[in-house]
């Protein structure tokens, strides 16, 4: 295989008991596990010997309504994936944090920390946070609106940027002869003043491995493209077609490109649900079996959340009400909201259809079929346009995830697709992305 053969890159995104709502009922989940770090030492593991080049925790700062019927309790995720680098040694270490709830000075802090806890593995992944239970969380009376948040997240993403860019790469000198600690010529105060944030700086971890974490982002609004067009380093996105998924890429790339990126510094990474069967009738009835397991009153909550329609009056096996949505309210703009419309315009799916749709994977690309009808449509996704890699979104842990290593990831190996070893160390290595210079630094060389 060529060092230059464009590569897939493949995330484990683990979310507690797998991705299906009701995969925690599965004959084959831990579900007293999920508040176990050993469990997901044991899947990183797992996936850092397949080569995986992340793993990805994702995050709220809320308890969502549905716990009563769905596994929603989770560590948070800067300190589980502190406790995941302290046993791995290549995968990368992606978490989410929120900038509408968080402070940039103290998330510039636990992500530097945990870049040099992991040798270099750490990723951000950027959410400006949907859910607005979280808001009377942090004293605030009502949750910001879509376009609010974003433009906080603007600035807040600035700030950190340039937290992370305070200390020059060769600042820390550490010498013991000379008696010189750093060399404060190259310690930045960053003296940010902005709409939303004050702040001094500099930051008081000295400048991490990477330099700077990888950015990730996972909106997919045209708030949410605009931002990850302009600062994101990989995106996690949801499709379930071919075509909707190669004309977002392609839009991504060329917004990239109207400002000045590089379309290969972008990663374009959707995510998967896939359930795996000797035959397609066995795949089939995997998924059926994991279905039958759907509390209706959990899904149609979910959906409720979704969409802003309570459906629990309504006939399940009935056609789903499309007339009663309100495509012109606040929740219009999101890209959830979105996805579920396209499925209901497409497929006219009854009620029952769409919240086992949704309890799959909550939107993401479900596929069902035989280790090869698998690889096979990840190759197309990753030849055609549409797709850099995937975040495998197992239905249940841990045999969700074991079948896919032990099955699909052979066949794509044989064709190519994906890497036999590392060839890097940290996760910019792994997604192919460059280390980028400090700002200060750069400043300095252009007045020098």
């Amino acid at each position: 295989m060529s060092d230059t053969a464009r590569q897939l890159a493949l995330n484990l995104f683990i979310y507690p008991g797998g991705h299906h709502e009701a995969a925690w009922r599965y004959r084959e989940s831990e579900p007293r596990r999920v508040l176990d770090i050993r469990y997901y030492q044991e899947l990183a593991r797992r996936a850092e010997a397949a080569k995986f080049d992340a793993i990805f925790f994702a995050d709220g700062p809320s308890l969502p309504e549905n716990v009563r019927y769905s596994s929603r309790v989770r560590f948070e995720p800067l300190t589980w994936l502190s406790a995941i680098a302290a046993v791995t040694e290549r995968i990368g270490l992606i978490g989410t944090a929120s900038t509408t709830y968080n402070e940039p000075y103290n998330l510039a802090r636990l992500y530097a920390s945990l870049d040099h806890l992991s040798d270099g593995r750490a990723g951000w992944n950027i959410v400006t946070t949907s859910d607005a239970g979280a808001a009377q969380n942090f004293g605030l009376p009502e949750h910001p609106p879509h376009g609010e948040r974003y433009d906080k997240a603007r600035e807040f993403l600035e700030v950190v940027t340039k937290l992370w860019d305070s200390w020059e790469d060769d600042a820390l000198l550490a010498d013991a002869e000379s008696g010189v600690f750093a060399d404060v010529g190259k310690v930045h105060r960053i003296d940010h003043v902005g709409r939303h944030y004050r702040v001094r700086g500099p930051l008081n971890v000295a400048r991490s491995p990477q330099g700077r974490p990888v950015y990730v982002q996972a909106g997919s609004s045209e708030d949410g493209r605009s931002f990850a067009a302009q600062h994101a380093e990989a995106i996690f996105t949801a499709h379930q077609t071919l075509a909707s998924a190669q004309a977002f890429y392609s839009d991504i790339k060329a917004r990239a490109v109207s400002l000045g990126r590089a379309p290969e510094h972008i990663r374009v990474l959707p995510g998967i649900s896939p359930y795996l069967g000797s035959t397609q009738a066995e795949a089939d009835r995997l998924e059926e079996e994991i279905n039958e397991l759907i509390q209706p009153a959990a899904s149609l909550e979910q959906l409720r959340r979704l969409i802003g329609l309570d459906l629990s009056g309504f006939d399940l096996d009935g056609p789903f009400p499309r007339h009663l949505i309100d495509t012109d309210g606040p929740r219009g703009v999101a890209s959830r909201f979105q996805l579920v419309i396209d499925i209901v315009d497409r497929e006219k799916p009854t009620i029952r259809q769409l919240i086992r749709r949704m309890a799959g994977a909550r939107g993401h690309w479900v596929l069902v079929g035989t280790p090869e009808r698998v690889a096979d449509e990840i190759q197309r996704w990753f030849v055609q346009g549409a797709a850099d890699g995937f975040n495998v979104m197992p239905p249940w842990l841990t045999g969700g995830f074991d079948a896919f290593v032990a099955e699909v990831l052979p066949i794509l190996r044989k064709r190519e697709l994906f890497r036999e070893e590392y060839s890097g160390r940290t996760l910019r290595e792994h997604y192919g992305l460059p280390r980028p210079a400090s700002e200060f630094a750069q400043d300095r060389r252009l007045s020098a």
